[in-house]
């Protein structure tokens, strides 16, 4: 198993959007370990992207860590409750981040479901089950990340991707969702999708 370095994320948003596809997110606290595999991402690039929290050059206390150095976390609440957590992306000064939008529970399973639902898999319907992680919230719940993630470096021991070589999938792009506001960037294909 081979741990992904800085040099991954150091790239145009929309290419390590579809990389990460069929990647490994492992997130260790305590003496816990889960792993995810990523199936669903959307690229974001402030310069031409008015989804982008940073487009038009916008820096605030928020949007900061998008131009920083590529391989951190860029994690930020939605609806006042729901955790997102991104990659950011590209060279310093540039404004650039992939969000990981859902994935698939490949190790500790039974933590998992006790942080999404509080209580262990066999207890979990059907429903719930694939309901896991297949949305940012639920990952982010998931995974137990919050905003005091905000900034960890991806290449460290806490949050980070590892490469198994999995290739069994074939990848969809498709336009972000949520985001009609945008214009015409609503209508980019910037949304990457595990297919197999």
């Amino acid at each position: 198993m081979k741990k992904i370095g800085r040099d991954f994320y150091d790239r145009d948003a929309r290419i390590v959007a579809e990389d990460l596809i069929g990647k490994i997110l492992v997130r260790r606290y305590d003496d816990v370990t889960i792993k995810v595999r990523l199936t669903e991402t959307e690229a974001y690039i402030g310069a031409i992207d008015k989804a982008s929290h940073g487009y038009g050059g916008k820096i605030t206390p928020r949007t900061k860590i998008m131009y920083g150095s590529a391989g951190h976390a860029y994690v930020y609440l939605i609806y006042g409750m729901y955790y997102c957590l991104n990659f950011v992306t590209e060279g310093e000064g540039i404004c650039s981040a992939v969000l990981i939008r859902g994935a698939e529970p490949i190790e500790n399973m039974d933590e998992i479901s006790m942080n999404r639902y509080g209580k262990p898999m066999e207890d979990l319907s059907k429903n719930q089950i694939k309901n896991l992680s297949d949305g940012p919230g639920k990952l982010c719940r998931a995974l137990r990340i919050t905003k005091e993630h905000n900034g960890k470096n991806l290449v460290g021991d806490e949050i980070f991707l590892e490469d198994d070589g999995f290739k069994a999938f074939s990848i969809e792009k498709t336009k972000r969702i949520n985001i009609d506001y945008a214009e015409e960037a609503k209508d980019f294909l910037w949304r990457y999708i595990m297919c197999k």
